[in-house]
């Protein structure tokens, strides 16, 4: 099979979405596939170089330029996106003929190449891996009101879009309803996959001893029962009842760890400046690799979701947190991906915005009784082996790209277990 993934970030970049891509390709590249990855050259960290590795590597990496304008404005990301879409239409254009492509939602609406590429050489199927929706995310972040002209064009764009379609790949229930209530008409039947993002098993065998993180030592954590919030921070995140509860917890033996960046991060500084948390660290970001160090330095895992944001974006924080075997504390909405784990696993407590009480009862009892913080533990690296890693969620995917899934029922979860 000749196999195109099209994403925006790719390795050596730490955004989840470039390791998950990375996963797919060497996956299927060991199959036997030929995999080709359009990617960029920028990303949470820069990338060095912009050809195309060599022809005989496989998975081989098309890395395209873009004036690297940034965020600042929106002329700016704009220009970068549009010089993107470009650039990877000609390239992808420029391929032999591919049996499937599959696209991620970054940048927004990347997949129309895919469409592209479709109404040239029909025999191909295209795939979209929803990573977030757009204009969702920015109607709900307030960026955009729903009535306005960019709205309404980015819906029709995604109308026409889906009616190219071959499979649609969500991350969880509310995202596929959400979709398909808003993109599937006239009685169509899209063939759709709820495929969970995960971590690769070999980066987090069960018996791994990562090495002390040096972060660990800084006076405000030492001591402490550590609560860690890990990895990006940005518009679908919120925080208020989290800080909350640690200006309650004041003067106790527990701490916030925050590891990580994002739009949402200067944020974070200022309300711990504004609070005077002194029980609310905030670090940057660390490489892939110390990520571990930093997660056997937690005791519990830290997630949080707007609850506007419900069905538009999932975090990703919970698949590696799960391999860790670290208990889950989720501040968000029902039904999203990390109340389904819950749920489903019992892995941890999950808790709605303005519950500061209850995170403070939960992050205490998890504290003072280690029998069951260890059940946690348990019960969350079971979760990830079961449900979470790429031995599992692999084998999802291999259906979708050989054609062996139409489609699939996904109403059976099981029933609600309360950890605590």
């Amino acid at each position: 099979m000749r196999l195109t993934i099209i994403n925006q970030f790719y390795v050596p970049d730490i955004s989840p979405t470039a390791h998950l891509a990375a996963s797919l390709a060497e996956h299927r590249a060991r199959r036997g596939d030929r995999v080709t990855v359009v990617t960029g050259c920028g990303g949470y960290v820069p990338v060095a170089g912009s050809s195309a590795a060599r022809g005989e590597e496989n998975p081989r990496i098309m890395r395209i330029w873009t004036p690297g304008l940034g965020k600042r404005s929106l002329w700016r990301r704009v220009t970068d996106y549009a010089t993107f879409y470009l650039l990877a239409a000609a390239r992808v254009l420029t391929l032999p003929p591919q049996d499937v492509i599959v696209s991620l939602t970054t940048p927004p609406f990347i997949a129309c190449v895919g469409a592209l590429v479709r109404q040239v050489r029909r025999r191909t199927r295209l795939v979209l891996w929803s990573m977030d929706c757009y204009p969702d995310v920015v109607e709900r972040a307030g960026i955009i009101r729903r009535e306005a002209f960019a709205g309404r064009a980015m819906r029709a764009i995604n109308r026409a879009l889906f009616r190219r379609l071959d499979h649609l790949v969500c991350l969880d229930s509310a995202m596929r309803d959400l979709l398909l209530s808003q993109y599937v008409t006239n009685g169509r039947i899209l063939p759709t996959s709820i495929i969970p993002n995960w971590e690769r098993a070999d980066f987090f065998p069960a018996d791994a001893r990562p090495g002390a993180w040096k972060g660990r030592e800084d006076p405000a954590l030492r001591g402490r029962f550590i609560v860690l919030y890990l990895g990006n921070a940005g518009t679908g995140h919120q925080f208020e009842t989290v800080f909350d509860a640690a200006e309650r917890l004041r003067g106790e033996p527990i701490a916030f760890l925050f590891v990580g960046g994002g739009s949402g991060w200067s944020g974070i500084e200022q309300a711990v400046r504004r609070r005077m948390l002194d029980n609310v660290v905030v670090h940057g970001y660390v490489p892939k690799e110390e990520t571990l160090s930093v997660m056997a330095a937690a005791d519990c895992a830290l997630i949080t979701l707007r609850d506007s944001m419900l069905g538009v974006m999932s975090p990703s924080k919970l698949h590696s947190s799960l391999a860790m075997g670290l208990p889950i504390l989720y501040v968000g909405p029902e039904e999203s991906n990390v109340d389904e784990a819950i749920r489903r696993f019992g892995v941890g407590a999950s808790l709605r915005h303005g519950q500061a009480d209850r995170l403070v009862a939960f992050v205490r009892r998890l504290k003072g009784d280690a029998q069951a913080r260890q059940e946690l533990r348990g019960r969350a690296r079971r979760a990830f082996e079961e449900a979470y890693c790429d031995l599992r969620t692999l084998p999802q995917f291999d259906a979708v790209l050989d054609g062996r899934v139409a489609r699939e029922d996904h109403s059976g979860l099981h029933g609600r277990q309360d950890a605590l």
